[in-house]
């Protein structure tokens, strides 16, 4: 039977993952909010 709690303690994340997630958080993605305050501002734009 697997002890849970001891693979817990033995447990270390790779490398990869730690430098992946670095990478992720340090890249600035276009996300819905970004693409929808572009097109209120363009909308407001056509107006004036």
């Amino acid at each position: 039977m697997i002890d849970f709690e001891e693979e817990l303690k033995k447990f270390r994340p790779s490398l990869d993952v730690n430098e992946a997630e670095d990478a992720i958080y340090n890249r600035d993605f276009t996300d819905v909010t970004d693409i929808l305050k572009e097109l209120i501002n363009d909308e407001k734009n056509k107006r004036k």
